[in-house]
């Protein structure tokens, strides 16, 4: 297959110079996976969009998204998106522990934070079929539906890098490096 080009601000389709200009200023520089999204400005303008609502309209603090984010990531074995959300969560305070045990897909200590983690795990692993005692199990931990949607919201946003991830086999960034990540085998594999 041939590589996947990361685009920069001179190399990317003119649509979407400014996507990246934008990402340049919020991050310093362009993180990989927008450059390969640049090679569809409908896809990086799209991702960005999807990015910048769900941090405006959510009702999840940093770290709740996080568990959105990560928890889509670890089931679809995104090793870039765990190596840069884990990166990103760092940076927003969220608990080492916390984002340790997203990392492994282990279950986490507080029971909210694993209710949000078990419905996302559910939501993307039946690919939005959640049965009923999920879905009570959910709302029984003080979350509602506008919850269900963003944890949809999320999924539908990362399942977007990850699965360009997969295609493009995107280079991790030096500033993710010190995250990188790969999917533990299943035990007794």
């Amino acid at each position: 297959m041939t590589p996947f080009r990361v685009h920069n601000l001179d190399t990317a389709p003119e649509a979407s110079r400014p996507h990246l200009e934008k990402a340049k200023g919020a991050f310093g520089t362009i993180p990989n996976l927008f450059g390969v999204f640049a090679e569809s400005p409908a896809l990086l303008e799209g991702y960005l969009q999807l990015a910048e609502i769900l941090e405006r309209s959510s009702d999840f603090d940093a770290t709740e998204k996080q568990i959105v984010l990560l928890t889509t990531s670890f089931e679809n074995g995104c090793d870039y998106c765990m190596a840069a959300h884990s990166t990103i969560s760092k940076a927003q305070g969220v608990d080492d522990q916390v984002v340790s045990a997203l990392r492994s897909g282990s279950e986490l200590a507080d029971p909210r934070h694993e209710a949000l983690r078990s419905f996302t795990r559910t939501v993307v692993r039946e690919r939005g079929w959640v049965p009923p005692a999920a879905v009570e199990a959910f709302l029984a931990a003080g979350y509602g539906q506008r919850h269900m949607l963003e944890v949809v919201l999320g999924v539908g946003m990362k399942t977007l890098s990850n699965f360009t991830n997969h295609l493009a086999q995107t280079p991790l960034d030096a500033a993710f490096s010190s995250q990188a990540w790969k999917k533990p085998e299943p035990a007794g594999v």
